[in-house]
């Protein structure tokens, strides 16, 4: 970079003073100082951006590195699986004995959906769920409602007298 000594600085500063005269001077100088800020930023966004991609290649290659090893795992235990199951087979095989018996996993349950249940669905809400969006919990007769919504200072048992 250019090196500027002090007495470069004013060797400048006093030519810009005679040739552009003190009055322009100040408008001047804020204009450099403007444009030489905007260099700057221009610079550190070039700066910035070229490390952003070389951040992007290396996190490319490790990508890269990660879906190998991924792979090759992947690889390794289905190989592994095999070659259980084929021991296993074998083995199935051997101890046999004459077992009426052809596959292995026959005593498993078959999954069966559970029917549509309205009670299990709701009983399988939380209760904080069913106290913010109104949702009832207990049971309560006609009477207990109406008693409930009943207005202030009417009496349960009058008619409606005028």
């Amino acid at each position: 970079m250019i090196d500027f000594g002090f007495d470069k600085l004013a060797l400048i500063g006093a030519v810009a003073l005679i040739v552009i005269g003190p009055e322009k001077l100040p408008r001047v100088a804020r204009t450099v100082g403007h444009m030489l800020g905007k260099a700057q930023r221009y610079v550190a966004d070039v700066k910035a951006e070229v490390s952003r991609s070389i951040e992007l290649e290396e996190l490319k290659k490790m990508k890269t590195q990660f879906e190998d090893a991924a792979r090759d795992v992947e690889q390794t235990v289905q190989r592994e699986v095999g070659e259980a199951a084929a021991e296993f087979n074998a083995l199935g095989e051997v101890g046999s004995g004459g077992s009426t018996r052809d596959d292995p996993l026959e005593t498993v349950p078959v999954y069966r959906h559970p029917k549509k249940n309205w009670r299990l669905k709701r009983g399988a809400m939380p209760q904080w769920y069913k106290r913010e969006h109104g949702v009832r919990t207990r049971a309560q007769s006609g009477a207990a409602r109406v008693a409930r919504f009943r207005p202030p200072g009417v009496k349960p048992g009058a008619k409606g007298r005028t």
